[in-house]
């Protein structure tokens, strides 16, 4: 009898522990890995920005989520390895910036859900089916770089008087670069300019690229976005400048390392649209579902130290429509 009662007692305790052990078990903290094909300081403001999305919906970096970071700008041929790395850490999310990572992390997995900034046009690149239903893992937000080209070379046209010839410097292996020197053509001759192709794919190559723009008699020079023009932004500014060739870039922190011009989307609102999405999957959202977003706000930035270097007077028109202006 009493071995019977123990064994009920038993029973019982039994059945109240369970319960208890699995609501005591820690809840697991979700882990991004982030891919970047860029160096660690010419991504530091969307890297800020993302982060200060996340904080803006909970999350906070070592306490509620985890975040591995892997950066390479100098032999993207590692970027497939790296991704293969961060995929082998059992990530539940990872978030690629730029073309390049975002198809090495395309190929790396395709079933943990992938967040991608700075993608040109990821139908053209295999990332997605369509903007509005994505269809695959991968979904976030497109920088919408080649639909600009004509935007930014009207621009360039109304401060230059007289301009005719434009040096675009672009990277014919970054896979977001050949589009916007594609959609440069027709914007091109519809406003009267001649193109020069300014191909530069290293560091190394942008001296004797930007010579050869001077001897083609460029007037000025257009940078396209791509991951080695985004990490030399400073030394691109500075050889236009020396050749006396005033350049438009795709983004404002090209403006504030020397740039004279620059127009497109800010940092600070695709980071806080990339935590945004990874905030969506993260409570169950399919990357499938999400649809692809485009940036409907863009800043015109000039440096007017970088004017008075070239002996460039930019006319009040453009000054007056300008987001920001280095003084």
């Amino acid at each position: 009898m009493r071995s019977r009662w123990w064994w009920i007692v038993l029973c019982m305790a039994l059945a109240v522990a369970g319960p208890l052990a699995r609501a005591q078990q820690p809840k697991k903290i979700p882990r991004l890995g982030y891919l970047a094909a860029v160096s660690a300081s010419a991504d530091a403001p969307r890297l800020e920005a993302f982060r200060r999305g996340l904080r803006d919906l909970g999350y906070v970096e070592g306490q509620n989520i985890l975040i591995e970071y892997r950066h390479e700008s100098q032999d993207l041929q590692r970027l497939s390895g790296l991704a293969d790395e961060l995929v082998r850490l059992d990530i539940d999310v990872l978030v690629a910036v730029t073309t390049n990572a975002a198809q090495a992390a395309s190929k790396a997995t395709r079933t943990v859900p992938i967040v991608f900034m700075g993608v040109t046009d990821p139908i053209a690149t295999g990332l997605a089916e369509s903007l509005a239903r994505p269809g695959g893992n991968s979904t976030g937000i497109t920088n919408v770089a080649a639909i600009l080209t004509g935007k930014r070379l009207e621009i360039l046209k109304e401060t230059l008087a007289g301009i005719t010839r434009v040096a675009v410097l672009w990277d014919p292996r970054a896979p977001g670069s050949v589009p916007q020197w594609q959609a440069s053509q027709v914007p091109a001759e519809k406003l009267g300019l001649q193109l020069y192709s300014m191909e530069a794919s290293s560091p190394d190559s942008y001296a004797e690229a930007f010579d050869a723009a001077v001897k083609a008699r460029s007037g000025a020079v257009w940078v396209t976005l791509n991951p080695v023009a985004n990490s030399n932004q400073r030394q691109i500014a500075e050889l236009a400048i020396a050749h006396k060739l005033p350049s438009i870039c795709a983004r404002g922190d090209y403006a504030e390392n020397g740039c004279l011009m620059a127009y497109g989307p800010g940092y600070g609102m695709e980071g806080k649209d990339g935590a945004r999405y990874v905030d969506r999957i993260l409570k169950g959202a399919r990357p499938a579902d999400l649809p692809i977003e485009q940036p409907t706000k863009f800043e015109l930035l000039i440096n007017l130290q970088t004017a008075k270097r070239l002996g460039v007077t930019i006319p009040r028109a453009v000054l007056n429509r300008a987001d920001r202006v280095i003084q």
